[in-house]
């Protein structure tokens, strides 16, 4: 923690946290603790009891240390929740081969993957907030695999937002099943059996033998559409050009 910490809770100490300064070399006994211990038993704290869960004391306790301990390396829990998210983010897959449309496929499914392993990372990136090293370096390589595409600054940022909305759409609708469609379409059965004239296209749907063998595949059938669109965008682009 830099020497003259900003208040608690704060952007500034957020970006202090995240992006602190190189660490100076101290003499003198090992601390007892590290910086990353703490971080990690935060994550798995959230992993198991949701992040609602992860407090300065529960974290201490996880660890075996008095909680003002803690202090000495993190200021407070909203600087913890925030590195226990880019602690579980990691790195991007790196993705260097293939067309711009078979990296960003793969980006998409290695988030959605992170996202709906660790559901409680959900209820924390929204809004507007400062990003850690780790969330940034997926910002990175997304953008690398649009970096010879004639789409401009603004508009790769676009495809990204919109591939992390479709990504945090899909892990949210299966953060309480893995198989979130057929589940609905099992207990929407009775009641559009009963009601099939009151929805009448509805209870089709549901009804398709075709549509059945692909239920629970929204995430992927979603991700082909949007990169369909992404690759008209190029396309046009490059025409234009």
């Amino acid at each position: 923690m830099s020497e003259t910490a900003s208040e608690p809770g704060s952007t500034a100490s957020l970006t202090e946290s995240l992006w602190p300064d190189p660490p100076r070399t101290k003499r003198g006994p090992k601390p007892r603790l590290t910086r990353d211990e703490i971080v990690s038993a935060a994550a798995a704290t959230a992993d198991t009891d949701g992040i609602d869960a992860v407090t300065m004391q529960r974290v201490a306790d996880a660890l075996g240390v008095a909680k003002m301990s803690l202090y000495r390396y993190v200021p407070g829990k909203t600087e913890l929740v925030a590195l226990a998210l880019d602690h579980t983010l990691g790195n991007p897959p790196t993705l260097r081969s293939g067309s711009w449309r078979d990296r960003l496929r793969g980006w998409a499914i290695a988030l959605h993957r992170c996202m709906s392993t660790h559901p409680w990372s959900l209820d924390i990136t929204v809004g507007t907030r400062i990003p850690g090293p780790h969330e940034l370096a997926w910002f990175e390589e997304g953008l690398l695999a649009l970096r010879e595409t004639p789409l401009d600054g603004s508009q790769r940022l676009d495809v990204l937002a919109m591939l992390t909305f479709h990504v945090r759409g899909s892990a949210q609708q299966r953060s309480g099943s893995d198989r979130p469609e057929a589940e609905l379409a099992e207990l929407l059965g009775p009641v559009l059996a009963t009601h099939s004239d009151r929805f009448p296209e509805t209870a089709a749907a549901f009804a398709d033998p075709i549509g059945r063998t692909r239920r629970d595949d929204a995430f992927s059938f979603g991700l082909d559409r949007i990169l369909d669109g992404v690759a008209t965008l190029i396309a046009e682009g490059t025409h234009s050009g």
